[in-house]
């Protein structure tokens, strides 16, 4: 049987990782690209987990052959089928068990798969112990008020070879109270840690990158602190757009592509309690709610860039100690123009070899 130690896992030019645990574990935290294939539907792992706890070892086991038995061909087809994308890599949670009966079957099937050692557990505690000593030394932090379309500015300079890391959608979250809004819930930390190791690594050889201005909590998870201390003493490139910009950005992305989904509505009520709270202006904040009840979003995003928005993100800008440039422009296609300018003025160049998507 092949065994792959993990940190060898990404010396393989092109793995296809097989993670076979449980849908509940494999959505609780996997490795970027990984297929799900899994050995045991929740309820079977339970019944499992239930049967070892109460019966012991033995019984455990014979009911998961039980229960394996009929799913192997179905299963080993599926596996079949990614076989000639690249190496398979097949692995459970503990490298145990669970990988070692696939990979086996595999074999018997004329089909040669790695067993990860140490499975989920061992990639997870990797990416931990390294992840800081990958994150280069220098950052160019991009700020602006909420709307100017900095998470649109960093997708275009990725698109001109600049490294770039897109916390937000590592995250799966905006970074504000309306941040998930299509979303679906945000990653948890784990999820989270695993995208950042992976970009970490699309980055890798950069000695500098470019990152979105965020609250060390982006949605559930929260950035390690030699990150948060890189970009506090990076250099500083601050977005200026028009408001009437802002807003039709803000419309753009909250709004139309959600409007009409019958969850809608109340996720944005829901969320406008917890801003209202915040507002002081008394007129301000009954007139935000009559927009909402009215579901005129048009009217409410420039009172709530005003009243709650901008305060706040001037005050955020304290925490970053080295020097700001300021861009002023029309749209993100007319920022990242300029700030390719003023990155080539301050000598930070697109890396080769940054994905091009």
């Amino acid at each position: 049987m092949k065994e792959l130690p993990v940190e060898n896992l990404f010396e393989i030019d092109n793995p296809i990782i097989i993670d076979i645990r449980s849908p509940v574990e494999y959505k609780d935290g996997a490795i970027p690209g990984a297929i799900n294939v899994p050995l045991f539907t929740d309820s079977e792992r339970e019944e499992i987990g239930t049967i070892y706890k109460q019966r012991g070892q033995s019984e455990a086991k014979w009911r998961a052959m039980e229960i394996v038995s009929p799913k192997i061909p179905k299963m080993m087809e599926t596996i079949k089928s990614y076989s000639d994308k690249g190496e398979l890599v097949i692995h459970c949670w503990r490298g145990g068990m669970r990988s070692k009966a696939v990979v086996t079957f595999l074999e018997f099937a004329g089909i040669y798969a790695w067993k990860l050692i140490g499975g989920y557990k061992a990639y997870r505690h990797y990416i931990l112990e390294i992840m800081e000593d990958q994150i280069p030394d220098k950052a160019v932090v991009l700020h602006g008020m909420t709307g100017v379309g900095k998470t649109e500015v960093l997708k275009l300079l990725k698109q001109k070879g600049y490294p770039i890391l897109d916390l937000e959608a590592m995250a799966g979250h905006r970074g504000s109270i309306f941040g998930t809004i299509g979303l679906g819930e945000g990653h948890n930390q784990k999820t989270f840690d695993s995208l950042l190791f992976k970009g970490l690594q699309d980055i890798a050889g950069s000695n500098y990158f470019l990152v979105e201005a965020e609250s060390k909590r982006i949605g559930k998870a929260v950035q390690p602190e030699k990150l948060m201390d890189i970009k506090f003493k990076g250099v500083n490139i601050y977005i200026h757009t028009p408001l009437e910009q802002r807003v039709r950005l803000l419309v753009d992305e909250y709004v139309l592509p959600y409007q009409h989904e019958s969850w809608y509505h109340e996720k944005i009520a829901v969320s406008m309690e917890r801003v209202l709270k915040r507002v002081k202006n008394v007129e301000m904040r009954s007139r935000m709610a009559e927009l909402v009840n009215a579901h005129d979003y048009q009217a409410l995003i420039p009172l709530l860039l005003e009243y709650y928005y901008d305060p706040r993100y001037d005050y955020a800008r304290q925490d970053y100690q080295g020097e700001f440039y300021d861009v002023f422009a029309q749209d993100p296609e007319d920022a990242t123009k300029k700030i390719v300018v003023k990155l080539e003025e301050l000598g930070f160049k697109p890396v080769i070899g940054v994905p091009q998507s």
